[in-house]
């Protein structure tokens, strides 16, 4: 069985290939170019080196969010086209399961956080691989609040681990994983995907995971609010 993840969630955009629970292709790439750019030449690289042709692949995988709205966007949107093509289901997955993946083995509590600006995180807790709370979006003290109810040692992963640990670290048994887990991989997608194929549905139900609204959307809804407080 092959899966061909994508995650385009967070700054950095990934495509990987697995086989029978084996990464057999991977392409990360963290340059600064949007992923517009780099997505669509990531999966002909992968495609390629790997000699698969499109008709070989059994299932699509996303992280489906929460992350960048543009990235996710772009990454559904790729998977959806190259899934109806060739008439084949996806599977999305939570960007910050596909974080916290790496870690399923540690002792201890993984969280997962993704800096979500506006002094909010998005943020997932994990311990051997299983979920402790579900994704959501919250302020760094929401998140203390909810953690500090376990009696155990906590890895903070993502690109968020940085801003929370030097937050927290006096009030938690906490530490900050390595700085090269900080995005979600495509290849963690796919064999959390591998997992799950009993659960993979027709591409036209692939739906984005936001947790909030745009920010275009926000503004908007704060400009209607002091109008109507006029």
């Amino acid at each position: 069985m092959k899966i061909l993840a994508i995650d385009s969630s967070a700054k950095a955009a990934s495509v990987a290939l697995t086989e029978n629970g084996v990464v057999i292709g991977e392409s990360f790439l963290n340059v600064g170019l949007t992923h517009s750019e780099t997505l669509m030449p990531a999966i002909e690289f992968v495609l390629n080196n790997t000699k698969t042709k499109p008709d070989d692949i059994d299932f699509y995988s996303l992280t489906v969010g929460p992350g960048s709205f543009t990235g996710i966007r772009i990454g559904a949107a790729a998977v959806k086209g190259m899934a109806q093509a060739q008439d084949k289901k996806c599977i999305g997955v939570s960007s910050l399961e596909a974080i916290a993946f790496p870690y399923r083995d540690s002792d201890g509590i993984v969280c997962s956080v993704m800096d979500a600006r506006c002094s909010q995180v998005y943020c997932a807790a994990f311990k051997k691989g299983e979920r402790l709370f579900e994704d959501k979006a919250v302020l760094i003290e929401e998140l203390f609040s909810a953690l500090k109810e376990y009696d155990e040692k906590i890895t903070f992963v993502g690109d968020g681990a940085r801003l929370v640990f030097e937050q927290l670290q006096d009030r938690l048994d906490c530490q900050r994983a390595k700085p090269e887990n900080e995005f979600p991989h495509a290849s963690s997608a796919a064999l959390i995907a591998e997992a799950r194929t009993e659960k993979a549905v027709s591409c036209s139900k692939i739906v984005p995971v936001y947790l909030r609204l745009p920010q275009a959307q926000r503004e908007l809804n704060n400009k209607k609010a002091k109008e109507d407080e006029k």
